[in-house]
């Protein structure tokens, strides 16, 4: 099974695709993804329901969130209320240390995005922050990536001994599974996503021309 691990609609406050659309897309244009995660920026979803989205296109449709820390921007699968109690996702100063450690006290799963990115990135904090202590895996493949920040990504995965995860960082509806996540197994809900990532059987696979 493939997913695309990283996708904002509208909720996000620079996305400009809605969920319905994405759906149409992957079929339309026969993607070769099973179904998407929305990473809202700054948030979590408890609202939408798009069960009836995931029904009508045979498609997984899942909900996590992508937050901001001292060292960049961090993927959140496995998102609970509980978790939200733990720490503001709104802010954009968060530690990351409090977010592992929350995460790891409900289940969740945190993982760097787009981490050979300036700024935004992992890999530009390393050297005033050090390596952080709790991380396991991070983004290799992000659809929005430029020049060789994939590369730098990659690297790091390979020099810290991390896994790594694809996602697209689709905004717009045609980024939608330019890079995405292989699982052997179906993934038919955010805990069993969190499971396969726990586990570590998953595959970071890119598809830079589907769209």
């Amino acid at each position: 099974m493939i997913l695309d691990l990283h996708t904002h609609s509208i909720k996000s406050d620079d996305g400009r695709a809605k969920v319905e659309n994405y759906c149409q897309w992957i079929r339309t244009r026969e993607l070769p993804i099973d179904g998407f995660v929305l990473t809202e920026h700054r948030q979590f979803d408890l609202e939408s329901d798009y069960s009836g989205l995931a029904g009508e296109f045979g498609l997984t449709i899942l909900k996590g969130a992508e937050v901001e820390t001292e060292y960049g921007h961090v993927l959140v699968f496995g998102v609970t209320e509980p978790l939200m109690q733990e720490f503001d996702f709104g802010n954009i100063h968060l530690p990351l240390a409090r977010v592992i450690e929350a995460c790891e006290s409900h289940g969740a799963v945190p993982v760097p995005c787009h981490p050979g990115r300036k700024r935004v990135g992992m890999s530009a904090h390393l050297e005033e922050h050090g390596v952080p202590e709790g991380v396991r895996i991070v983004e290799i493949y992000n659809g929005g990536s430029r020049d060789n920040e994939d590369q730098v990504a990659q690297d790091m995965a390979r020099d810290l001994g991390y896994l790594g995860i694809g996602g697209s960082d689709a905004h717009i509806v045609s980024h939608v599974g330019r890079c995405a996540t292989r699982f052997p197994a179906p993934i038919t809900s955010e805990q069993v996503l969190v499971e396969a990532l726990n586990a570590g059987e998953f595959e970071a696979v890119t598809f830079r021309e589907a769209g």
